[in-house]
């Protein structure tokens, strides 16, 4: 991850050794390089811009589930972000990180009518419905508030990703979106509906994607489905693309964010001079995991080594509550001591305290270690803290934010008394 680099035997993170940050803030703790973010946040904004875009004719929403630490939304509002929530309270965040409601896109199959109501009173971009029964039910909430709805229908084009089954959403087995031939019917629909008013059309088929082939057959099915709208008479003013662009945890090679951007923007354009004179359209994309994902890692302890015939395990203080990730999708992270030591590698299980033998966090590495080392796990910024949970009552861990050569805590780790602070006992 270019922004962590092997520097005079350590780990560093800018220049501020993982060391100095461990003593600091303890471990485990998840420490993200502000250069990266921004780096690959401007990866897609500038691959607009070359494109000819502006901020009218694209918009990069940032996935706000991969990392929603404040921090980390605020720098992207700052850097002219917009994002895409998929619970209330992903909305209230990036309203508490300064971010502007009005480029907040609202994708999820289960928004609740209180959600719709909160999202509709900050005056949302635009919902991505998905599914005929979400659709009527925005049409009622809306028209109890005396407002209107702006809606795209997310739509599913089965379209295999080629990614792993539990982060694939656009095939037809899947719970995301509108099947791809239901969809003509439910935008009718939709244009008669109170409350409603269609601006646009979704898609995202997955996450992890190495190539961009998936998604620029997607693109081909929605450009066929806008035009068949047009003669219908419904006008479609945005095209969101989603996200999905992977990125590099064990040596893959995903397709560049200029190369992906600038074979869409291509098609796109050919699109629209044959079609509609050269008429643009705006164009929304929804990445997460390729904007965080390298730029953060996961700072953990050797707290034991335990040998054994069959396996040896190191045991440290970070565990599936901390990263899901290996026991949930059995992803593969890499592994690095803080400190490199001389001497013979041995072939480790990194494992947590967690009662449950799915707590891993990586398998057979080779690694000369002691008890007591740092060890630094890489590709931790997206799906990391975010997916974090409280199991066996252990707080979550702290975050850190590295700026240059200064490194500061954007989320305190949590107490047990914090834990159990909203229970009561029985009288």
């Amino acid at each position: 991850m270019s922004h962590f680099s092997i520097k005079n035997g350590a780990l560093c993170a800018e220049d501020h050794p993982l060391t100095h940050i461990a003593t600091e803030f303890g471990t485990p703790t998840y420490v993200y390089s502000k250069a990266a973010i921004s780096r690959n946040y401007l990866s897609y904004a500038n691959a607009c811009l070359e494109n000819g875009r502006t901020s009218q004719t694209a918009l990069v929403c940032y996935s706000v589930k991969s990392n929603s630490n404040l921090a980390v939304l605020h720098l992207l509002s700052q850097l002219g972000s917009g994002f895409d929530i998929v619970s209330s309270g992903e909305l209230l965040r990036v309203i508490a990180a300064g971010g502007d409601p009005k480029k907040v896109i609202f994708s999820g199959v289960g928004k609740t009518g209180d959600e719709m109501r909160l999202a509709l009173s900050h005056g949302i971009a635009c919902f991505n419905v998905e599914s005929i029964s979400e659709l009527h039910r925005l049409s009622e909430v809306a028209s109890e508030m005396n407002a209107t709805a702006s809606i795209s229908l997310r739509v599913n084009p089965n379209v295999d990703a080629k990614t792993h089954p539990y982060i694939s959403t656009g095939l037809k087995e899947n719970k995301f979106g509108v099947a791809i031939e239901d969809a003509l019917d439910i935008y009718r629909i939709a244009a008669n509906l109170p409350g409603i008013s269609i601006v646009g059309i979704d898609c995202h088929i997955g996450s992890q994607l190495l190539d961009d082939a998936p998604l620029l057959e997607s693109l081909d099915k929605l450009i066929e489905l806008i035009d068949v709208l047009a003669v219908e008479g419904i006008v479609i003013h945005h095209l969101d693309i989603g996200g999905g662009i992977g990125i590099d945890y064990e040596a893959e090679v995903p397709v560049t964010v200029s190369d992906y951007l600038n074979r869409l923007f291509r098609k796109i354009d050919a699109w629209r001079a044959e079609k509609y004179q050269g008429a643009p359209i705006k164009v929304l994309f929804e990445p997460g995991r390729s904007i965080v994902g390298n730029a953060g890692v996961l700072l953990t302890r050797v707290e034991y080594l335990k040998p054994g015939s069959e396996k040896n395990f190191a045991i440290v203080d970070a565990a599936m509550n901390d990263l899901m990730r290996p026991a949930m999708y059995q992803a593969w992270h890499g592994v690095e001591p803080v400190v490199l030591r001389d001497g013979e590698e041995t072939i480790w299980d990194i494992v947590g305290p967690v009662c449950e033998s799915g707590d891993w966090l990586a398998r057979a590495r080779a690694l000369c270690i002691e008890e007591g080392d740092l060890l630094a796990i890489r590709s931790a910024g997206a799906y990391g803290m975010t997916m974090s949970s409280n199991y066996n009552t252990r707080g979550r861990a702290a975050e850190v934010m590295v700026d240059g050569n200064e490194s500061h805590l954007v989320r305190q780790r949590e107490t047990p008394e914090q834990l159990f602070a909203l229970e009561k006992i029985l009288p």
